[in-house]
């Protein structure tokens, strides 16, 4: 009977533990996801990231003249992801108070799900893809005041869902026990140096999770990570060949297959 309830003990202990096992002997999962659509991706993120041999994230939202949707095309051909953004990007009064005609408050939980199904249309044209990603806009999930992430959810719509969090709350030590909508991500902003996206980096291996980084412009833009920073950050990754740099799809769509 001891020996049996030692057995147990010891069971239990090592499930509370256990770790994510990642593919091909990684030891954690890094994304790298970059939203709006901006220039400065197309201009410095994606060559940077082919040069590293990255493949990215980029939650497109409406609004892209010709000339730009030929280029994202062009990217996804290389291997990133183009996620949805919806198409009019709405956010909170209190955030962005200069785009009336988009407050969130003012939407409802169905016109919120019709841009994501436009958008997912538009995204389709460039990639010819049916399943996809999400990023919520300014990483809030209330239109309304209602929540509609289970909308979302039950829509079918896109896969999985990433909203935004903190350089320590998005560290994700154990990835299978995730909510697909609520996926965190850290979003360094005001130029963080190339040392506190690295710090990031070196928590996600020390936890052996999951890692999510958003960025918005690079080098340019707004909310933005310098071009230098972005490169170091890169290139540490490049010295890091026990972390899986992927896409969210092909991270999620690994994690989901390995949950428990």
């Amino acid at each position: 009977m001891r020996l049996v309830l030692a057995l147990l003990v010891i069971s239990f202990a090592m499930s509370a533990t256990a770790q994510t096992v990642w593919p091909k002997g990684k030891v954690a999962a890094i994304v790298l996801t970059y939203d709006d659509a901006l220039p400065s991706q197309l201009d410095i993120a994606i060559p940077q990231l082919d040069a590293a041999r990255f493949k990215g994230t980029f939650f497109l939202s409406g609004r892209l003249t010709p000339a730009a949707l030929s280029r994202w095309q062009k990217a996804q051909r290389k291997g990133h992801e183009l996620g949805n953004h919806s198409v009019n990007h709405p956010c909170p009064r209190a955030m962005l108070p200069d785009r009336a005609d988009h407050h969130a408050d003012d939407y409802t939980v169905e016109r919120m799900l019709d841009e994501v199904a436009a958008m997912n249309i538009a995204l389709s044209a460039l990639d010819g893809r049916d399943s996809r990603t999400y990023s919520v806009p300014c990483s809030q999930m209330r239109v309304g005041g209602a929540d509609y992430t289970n909308a979302l959810r039950r829509s079918k719509l896109v896969k999985y869902a990433r909203t935004g969090g903190d350089a320590w709350k998005s560290v994700v030590a154990d990835p299978t026990k995730l909510d697909l909508f609520q996926v965190p991500s850290y979003g360094p902003v005001d130029k963080p140096g190339a040392a506190e996206l690295i710090a990031y980096i070196e928590r996600v291996r020390a936890a052996r999770g999951l890692g999510v980084l958003q960025f918005h412009g690079v080098g340019g833009d707004y909310l933005e990570v310098t071009a230098e920073a972005h490169a170091e950050l890169l290139k540490h990754l490049r010295r890091s060949p026990d972390i899986w740099v992927g896409t969210f799809q092909d991270i999620m769509d690994y994690v989901t297959s390995h949950s428990r």
